[in-house]
C-alpha cells in the first residue's frame, strides 16, 4: 500500500506579501488569499480601474487560480472588486454621481454611529478613542501616511462598533472599504485638518453631546467626499 503523501504545507506568510495580518495557523488558504488580497487592495496597491487577472494574481500571491477566483468572488460581494464574464475582474471605477450617493449614504451612517457612542461613552471606549486620536495626531505630525491612512480606519471602525448595533457598523464599513483608497489618497493635504476634525468629534462624544456629535461626524464625511468629488474628471 503506497504511503499517502502529506498535504503540501501552505506557503509562507511573505509569499502573501505584507498584506497578511493573521495567522496562517486560524485560517484556511481561502481565507489568507482573501484577507491579503483585500489588504492589497484598500493599501492602494492596485490603481481604479486596474485589471486583476486571476494568472497575474496566482503568481504575485504564489498559489493556484482557484483560491484566486474564490477570492475575487468574495470580494465582488463586497464592492471591492468588479467582475465581468467576459473581461474578467478589476477594481471597479466610481463615477462623481456614484461617489456622491455613497458619500450621502456613509455620512448618515457615520453621524448615526457618533450619536450612539455619545449616548452610551464608557471609559473603555472613551480611553481607546483617545488613544486613537492621539497616535493620529502623530502620524499627522510626522507626515506618516501610511500610519495615518491605517489609523483613520481604525478611528472610524471603532466608532461604528461602540455603536453597538452590529447591522449598522457591518453596513457603515461596507461603505468605508468602497471608498478607503479615494479617502486615503487625500490624506496627505488634508491630514492635520482631518485630524482636528477627529478631535472635534472626541469632544462631542466624551461630553455626550449626541446631536453635536452626530453633526461633526456627518460635516466631516461631506467634506472630505465633497473635496474628492471635485477632483475626479
Amino acid at each position: 500500500m503506497k504511503k499517502k503523501k502529506p498535504d503540501a504545507p501552505l506557503p509562507q506568510q511573505d509569499t502573501f506579501g505584507p498584506w497578511v495580518r493573521i495567522g496562517r495557523a486560524h485560517q484556511s488558504l481561502n481565507d489568507l488569499i482573501i484577507d491579503a488580497l483585500r489588504q492589497a487592495i484598500l493599501q492602494g496597491q492596485f490603481k481604479l480601474g486596474e485589471r486583476l487577472p486571476e494568472a497575474k494574481l496566482a503568481e504575485l500571491f504564489g498559489v493556484s487560480r482557484i483560491p484566486i477566483r474564490e477570492a475575487l468572488r468574495v470580494l465582488s460581494h463586497e464592492g471591492l472588486v468588479e467582475i465581468n464574464p467576459r473581461k474578467g475582474a478589476r477594481i471597479p471605477l466610481l463615477s462623481t454621481d456614484e461617489l456622491r450617493e455613497i458619500i450621502e449614504l456613509r455620512a448618515e451612517l457615520e453621524a448615526i454611529c457618533a450619536r450612539n457612542v455619545a449616548r452610551d461613552c464608557t471609559p473603555e471606549i472613551r480611553e481607546q478613542l483617545q488613544a486613537l486620536l492621539n497616535q493620529g495626531n502623530q502620524a499627522a505630525n510626522d507626515n506618516d501616511l501610511s500610519r495615518l491612512r491605517v489609523i483613520n480606519k481604525d478611528f472610524h471602525s471603532t466608532l461604528a462598533t461602540a455603536s453597538k448595533n452590529r447591522y449598522l457598523a457591518e453596513f457603515a464599513k461596507s461603505l468605508r472599504d468602497r471608498t478607503y483608497w479615494l479617502f486615503s489618497s487625500d490624506a496627505e493635504g488634508t491630514a492635520l485638518a482631518t485630524w482636528r476634525e477627529h478631535a472635534a468629534i472626541l469632544e462631542a462624544v466624551m461630553a455626550q453631546d449626541e446631536q453635536l456629535a452626530a453633526a461633526l461626524a456627518s460635516r466631516h464625511v461631506k467634506r472630505v467626499g465633497t473635496h474628492i468629488a471635485e477632483k475626479m474628471p
